[in-house]
Formats: structure tokens, sequence, C-alpha cells
């Protein structure tokens, strides 16, 4: 595939700019899947996600709580090894699962973290050439890109510090010739666009709040533009990703952010959650400029507001699960709880494929649950592990990773 093509593909599958209707083979290329929402259109997705029939487990090396991406017939993750100070990256044979390279990304101080957090919680981005991954090392933040068919570094560079007691997780995303990750923290928050060739900045913007968060960037056309939201800074704001220039923001409702925002094509809006020191579920209409708290969230709720899976969009139904572990049905147009189910506390966000919707618990126990606006469970699965990683899900099968291992399920790879 030469650039123009590459670069167009990227346009499209990681600016959302696919529709529900694509019949044909995904990748999963980073967190939340192609369109950054958790949902995966393929018809052939098996529906029996039992670990014991899995076509490969492989143990992976180190600590981490980073998710699978899935391109082709590789396999990555990242991971930390804290006896050696160096976080890595991890390739797998999509076939057998077999590790073909594993590769330090960089090597260096370890930053302090949360109990539930790693020192590999962020999960890669992949546009079918390069890796792009992001680390913190002591206060700095590490950026870099590895070729995806041997490992090599290509490029790493330092583009800014991250201040907060509770480490890092912060996933890189893609948007036609960048790389953008979120730095906001207690200490210099920035935004930042790299080059995906050279790692050079293209653009920077200085948040002035200070308000940490962990939540990865959306990027999706959202109403005939496009639109970068990032939730942090204490604020929730939209930019545009070509430039950097701010188009709208909603103050607040809270100081830190882990979850990553979900946009709905179907209601037009997109779905936010605060973390601390309060959470708050809520939608915003995504159009207007300036600051449109008074005018454009549309409703609220704290209830089913979760701290960190981020919420899940199928239809008319918006799909939650709080910090006390119980999952939430709404109407994802007016905010009304449907029903409410304890399905345990979890790190991982919901996902959506073939008609239903998995919810993995921190335990490894798989909910799966029929979209609808009563509860229905149709079935449940354990893992054998305790799992914070979200699934991934691409051409025929799922990988799921959990403490330990990666999992691999569904029909044999073509």
């Amino acid at each position: 595939m030469n650039a123009t093509k590459r670069c167009l593909t990227l346009t499209i599958v990681l600016s959302g700019l696919l529709t529900a209707s694509t019949a044909r083979a995904e990748p999963w290329p980073g967190w939340r899947g192609p369109r950054s929402d958790s949902t995966c259109t393929e018809q052939n997705v098996p529906t029996d996600w039992d670990v014991s029939r899995a076509l490969w487990k492989t143990a992976i090396p180190g600590q981490g709580h980073a998710s699978a991406i899935v391109w082709g017939d590789r396999v990555c993750t990242a991971t930390a090894t804290p006896a050696t100070q160096e976080r890595m990256l991890v390739c797998l044979d999509r076939a057998s699962g077999k590790i073909l390279w594993q590769k330090t990304v960089v090597q260096g101080p370890l930053e302090k973290i949360h109990p539930e957090n790693s020192h590999a919680s962020g999960t890669p981005v992949t546009d079918g050439q390069y890796v792009f991954v992001a680390f913190r090392v002591g206060d700095d933040i590490i950026v870099a890109a590895h070729d995806l068919a041997s490992g090599a570094q290509i490029w790493r560079v330092r583009p800014g510090t991250h201040i907060g007691e509770w480490g890092f997780s912060n996933e890189p995303v893609l948007y036609q010739d960048k790389v953008i990750v979120d730095g906001d923290s207690k200490g210099d928050s920035f935004l930042v666009a790299l080059s995906r060739a050279t790692g050079e900045t293209l653009w920077r913007i200085k948040r002035p709040h200070q308000g940490i968060s962990y939540s990865a960037p959306l990027i999706r056309e959202m109403l005939g533009r496009p639109q970068l939201v990032q939730c942090g800074d204490r604020c929730v704001t939209s930019f545009n990703p070509d430039t950097g220039n701010p188009l709208w923001t909603v103050d607040g409702p809270s100081e830190e952010f882990v979850a990553t925002p979900t946009y709905s094509e179907r209601t037009g809006l997109v779905y936010v959650s605060s973390s601390w020191p309060r959470t708050m579920l809520f939608a915003i209409r995504p159009t207007g400029t300036g600051n449109v708290t008074r005018t454009h969230v549309l409703w609220r709720d704290g209830k089913g507001a979760p701290y960190i899976p981020s919420v899940l969009v199928v239809g008319d139904f918006l799909f939650s699960i709080n910090p006390a572990g119980v999952a939430f049905c709404y109407d994802a147009a007016s905010g009304k709880v449907l029903w409410q189910e304890k399905l345990g506390r979890h790190h991982a966000s919901p996902v959506f494929a073939s008609g239903l919707v998995y919810f993995t618990n921190d335990n490894g126990e798989i909910n799966v649950v029929k979209p609808g606006p009563k509860f229905e469970r149709v079935a449940k699965y354990e893992m054998g592990e305790s799992c914070y990683a979200s699934p991934a899900i691409s051409d025929g099968q799922i990988f799921l990773r959990g403490f330990s291992h990666l999992f691999c399920i569904g029909r044999k790879a073509n």
C-alpha cells in the first residue's frame, strides 16, 4: 500500500468515518477499535467466549493492563518489567500466539502508581506500518514509534511531563499524519500532535487548569466537522484536530477524568463521564462555539456514571458500569434509566459484537447481555484470571488480555 492510500485508510478508519454497514473484516488498530467506540460491525464474531476452547493462550512477559491491538497477522500490546525498569512492546503471531518480537521502548525510573494501575496501561495504536505507544518514565512522557514488522524503533520523543501520584495510562491516537497525545496533569498540562513519520511537534496546546486526565482523545466527524474531544484540564473541550484550535468547551463537572468520551451518530451526542472527586455521566450536543456549558448539556446522571470504564452506545441504548459494579442501561437520547444489574467491579470497558454486549469484570468473569429495555443475560464465562484490559475484536476473533496471558478465541485465521 503506498503512502497516499495508507493515509486515506487511516483517515477513514481512525477518524470514525466507517459506517455501520461495513461488512468486510476490520482491524482493531487501537484503544476501543476502529471507531473508538468499542463496537464491531462484523457478522462472523463468535458469541461463545469460553477461554477453555481458545485457539491459543500465551503468557505475556512483565506486567501491564494495556489492551491488545490487531492488524493483519500481528497482535501487539504493551508491558513493563519493574525489576529492570523497562517498558516494552510485544508482538505476537495472530495464527499461533507465538511471540514474534519483544522490544524495549524505554528504560528508566518507575513512576508512582495507584495499586490498580501498572507501568504499561496505555494501549498502543498502529497504522499497519508503525506501532505507536506512550509511557511515563519518572515524570517524563515518552512517545515512540516502532516498525510493526520488525519491532525496530523508528523514533522516540519526550513531548512533556506528567505530574500525578497515580501513574499514567494515556493512549496515543492517530489522525491523518498525526499522533495525538494528551498530557493533562497536575503539572505542565498540554495536548500535542506529533508527526507520524518523525515525532516532530506539529501543534501543541498549553492547558491552563492543571486537571489530571487518563482519558484518550476521541476523534470523529461530528455533525459535519472533524472534532477532537478531550476530557481533562477540569473541563471537556472540542478541538479542530488539524490545527488544535478550540471549538467548544463544557466546564467540569469534576477535576479528573479516566473514561474516554463516546459519540453516537444516531443521537448526535457525545457522552462523557467524570471520575474524581465525583462521578457524573452527561450528554453533550457537539455544536456551537465557546463555552456551551449552559446550553449544550442535554442530560446528566450520577448513579450509573463510571469511574474507569468508558460507556458503550448501541442503537438507542447506552451501557455503563459504576464504581460499585452495577451495570446501567439508559435510553441514550433522554438519559432515562431502563435497568440496572450488579455485574462486579470493572476496569475493562464493555464491547459490542454480533448483536450482544460483553462485560468483562475484574475477576475475569464475562457477562453477555442482549441489548434491550430489560436486562437479559444470555451467557456467562470465566477467564480463569483477573482482567483489567478491554477486549479487541477482529476478523472473527476475540483477544482477551488477563493479568498473565493473552487469549485468542474464535475461528482459525485464514
